[in-house]
């Protein structure tokens, strides 16, 4: 069964980006600490985002997240979502508009003009025609950013959080939850290793 799976790092205080975050500063002031651990060498992290990316049939972002890794600083081959461990899933982005042009035209990108719900639908359809290929169930992963994801948690859309808490605490920047609707989580896995405490929680769709 394909789940929807909600995939990011955040701060000991909740911000998944620094203070002053933008085009030019993709993470915001001090926010690279945040993903120390999908570049490190200890063999939990490793695992850990290798199994995240492999399990990725579909992958949802915002527009502002879009923005940043298809900039001319964003993505390549060694710094692209799951770089040397994963194939190419498709990428599906919440807009307003479609960009005028794209920079990484080898990836498969679809614009969703219409808001999250459908968003989250054309990606379940992409993830489900992978599984169908892979020949093994593959889930809509929300990489990010903050927002698209607070959105999704906070409709009820998440099926999965696995948070990636860095030993770092950034004073301000993006907030992971801004409030919504109380909820009960259920923790199933931690994993603690020198860069991050690694969460997964299960949660209540509404």
């Amino acid at each position: 069964m394909t789940r929807i799976i909600a995939d990011i790092s955040v701060s000991l205080d909740g911000f998944v980006t620094g203070p002053d975050p933008g085009p030019d500063n993709g993470l915001g002031t001090g926010g690279e600490a945040l993903h120390t651990w999908a570049f490190s060498d200890d063999p939990d992290d490793r695992r850990i985002l290798r199994e995240g990316t492999l399990r990725s049939g579909a992958v949802v972002l915002g527009r502002r997240l879009f923005d940043q890794v298809d900039g001319p600083d964003g993505w390549d081959d060694t710094t692209g979502y799951g770089a040397g461990e994963v194939g190419r899933p498709a990428f599906v982005v919440v807009t307003g508009s479609p960009p005028e042009s794209v920079r990484l035209t080898d990836l498969d990108w679809t614009f969703v003009t219409t808001g999250l719900h459908d968003a989250l639908a054309v990606a379940r359809e992409h993830a489900e025609a992978a599984s169908a290929r892979a020949g093994k169930d593959l889930d809509v992963v929300l990489m990010g950013g903050g927002a698209t994801i607070g959105s999704a948690f906070d409709a009820g859309l998440v099926d999965t959080l696995s948070l990636h808490v860095a030993p770092v605490v950034l004073g301000a920047g993006t907030p992971l939850f801004t409030g919504g609707t109380p909820r009960t989580l259920v923790r199933r896995g931690v994993t603690p290793t020198s860069t991050a405490t690694h969460l997964t929680y299960d949660c209540c769709r509404t």
